[in-house]
């Protein structure tokens, strides 16, 4: 079983990430495109079914435009 907090960082992960992908009015697939990831993994985190590595956290903050420092910092903010 998961850890309560992980998993809430997940979600938080998730939330975020959607957030900011709307409010750049890009699709997932685009987002996808931008990060270098499939759209599917996209989808994944997004619905906190999955946990990024290091590397895909930097490359979809590049992607949304934003530090990868910002993008934690907001994802902690939601935890």
């Amino acid at each position: 079983m998961k850890d309560a907090i992980a998993q809430k960082i997940q979600d938080s992960f998730g939330v975020t990430l959607r957030t900011h992908r709307h409010a750049l009015g890009v699709s997932q697939e685009e987002l996808a495109d931008r990060a270098g990831i499939t759209v599917v993994y996209v989808s994944l985190l997004e619905t906190g079914k999955r946990v990024p590595t290091i590397v895909v956290v930097f490359a979809l903050a590049r992607g949304l435009g934003m530090s990868a420092a910002d993008f934690v910092s907001e994802i902690e903010a939601g935890t």
